[in-house]
């Protein structure tokens, strides 16, 4: 299968590429984001880097031909291209709104149109959201308001996008909490981060665990529309251990 990865180049992005271009049930990784994206190094087989096209998008409101054309035939996307809370601080409300949602539905509505080889089986399309998203625009969140709510709206667009499309896309929000790399960290800086997150109650889930979770859901199929924080926990583990289960047999 082909998949193509927005935002890439990103803290989520780059661990995935490395996991899908490994992966045997992906013949195809193509990385789109605003900046070139390296080719993942020290790979257990090298051949696999091979698999990897990265691509720069000049304008994700306006996709270019030649754009379009190495985005043709894909099976799966995951859309992790978004402005994290701490730097929508930095950033006029619009600017956050057009990378955040114009970006995203711009993005699929233009991959859903594209060439696929099997048009028979829709294109499987992932957003990648937050724990604290609220889709209902009435209730209004005590922290970061505004862009929960925005973040939310995003979701309910993407699903609505989804069922409007007559089977061409089926679509999966997840919505982690805090993404924490199992393999890095200082004991200092997870137990401030344990403070934080329990007082803004902010679920915490595993980097390894988010991009099993992603490749899982792209290849075997989506179990549900929207996955929580403990379902990417569940489905992630699961899928960590069947893996190495498989190694060891």
């Amino acid at each position: 299968m082909k998949l193509i990865i927005v935002g890439s180049s990103g803290y989520v992005g780059k661990a995935l590429v490395r996991q899908a271009v490994s992966s045997p049930a992906i013949t195809s990784v193509v990385g789109l984001g605003r900046r070139e994206t390296p080719v993942p190094e020290n790979l257990d087989d090298p051949a696999d880097a091979a698999k990897f096209t990265s691509v720069v998008c000049d304008d994700f409101l306006n996709y270019s031909d030649d754009v379009k054309q190495k985005l043709s035939n894909a099976d799966a996307c995951i859309w992790l291209m978004a402005v994290t809370p701490n730097k929508s601080a930095t950033m006029s409300g619009d600017e956050v709104r057009k990378i955040c949602l114009e970006y995203t539905l711009a993005g699929l509505e233009t991959i859903s149109k594209l060439p696929r080889g099997n048009e028979a089986k829709p294109l499987r399309f992932f957003y990648v959201s937050g724990a604290n998203t609220e889709r209902d625009q009435t209730k209004k969140p005590w922290v970061m308001g505004s862009y929960c709510l925005m973040r939310g709206e995003v979701e309910s667009r993407v699903l609505e996008f989804a069922k409007n499309s007559n089977g061409a896309v089926e679509a999966c929000i997840l919505k982690p909490g805090l993404i924490r790399d199992s393999q890095r960290g200082y004991m200092l800086i997870n137990a401030i981060q344990n403070i934080a997150t329990s007082f803004i109650s902010l679920p915490i889930v595993y980097l390894n665990q988010i991009v099993a979770t992603l490749l899982n859901q792209a290849t075997k199929g989506i179990e549900k529309e929207t996955l929580e924080n403990a379902d990417i926990a569940r489905i992630g583990q699961e899928e960590l251990i069947e893996r190495e289960e498989a190694l060891e047999n």
